[in-house]
């Protein structure tokens, strides 16, 4: 990783991700988790001040040394035992059947296999585990959509490997899962080609 993907994108992430309207989809996306959690993407730890209070540890992935530094500061904050691993989603080292949550927001999209990752993310779930998403992506709009593919390779290039193309619902399909709630809409304060939105559970 360079210059840019340590340093630069971080504060970029923080100023864009780190709104008051972004804050109340997260608060809803974590309001049921429990048990064993693990948090991929955790990316600079936006999520953080709005976990349950009965959740006091977890356990987060990030390739970025750059995100994992201003995670620090957030850790402290929110007074949450975290085990931060910089690492890929891609090879997690953890046993199968660890975890009864993941937790990803915004971050497959970014992940350079996914499909590869989500082989990990249900191997390390428990059965009966939940795999909690929010994320952007395709829009089912062809307009918007060609707008998506047009400028997919500046949104890769600035933000740090990030594609508007992913068919998230799709792609859930493409692993064992018992069962997979998906909501969509469109994000307020945001261009439609990136803020349609994919939010649910997936269920092992």
């Amino acid at each position: 990783m360079g210059v840019y993907s340590e340093v630069i994108f971080p504060r970029f992430y923080d100023c864009v991700m780190d709104k008051p309207f972004w804050g109340k989809y997260r608060k809803e996306q974590l309001a049921s988790v429990d048990g064993e959690i693990l948090e991929i993407g955790v990316g600079t730890g936006l999520n953080l001040p709005h976990y349950p209070e009965h959740v006091r540890r977890i356990v987060t992935v990030d390739p970025n040394p750059g995100m994992n530094r201003k995670l620090q500061r957030r850790i402290e904050q929110a007074g949450i035992d975290v085990d931060k691993r910089v690492l890929s989603s891609e090879q997690l080292p953890f046993g199968d059947e660890t975890f009864d949550c993941v937790v990803s927001t915004i971050t497959l999209c970014s992940i350079p296999h996914v499909e590869q990752a989500l082989g990990e993310l249900l191997r390390v779930l428990k059965p009966g585990g939940r795999l909690l998403y929010l994320e952007h992506g395709l829009s089912p709009d062809e307009k918007v959509a060609r707008r998506q593919r047009r400028w997919n390779w500046a949104q890769r290039m600035f933000a740090d490997g990030c594609t508007l193309t992913l068919d998230v619902a799709s792609l859930l399909t493409t692993q064992p899962f018992s069962s997979v709630d998906c909501d969509t809409f469109y994000m307020e304060q945001t261009p439609a080609t990136h803020g349609f939105m994919y939010r649910g559970v997936a269920t092992k």
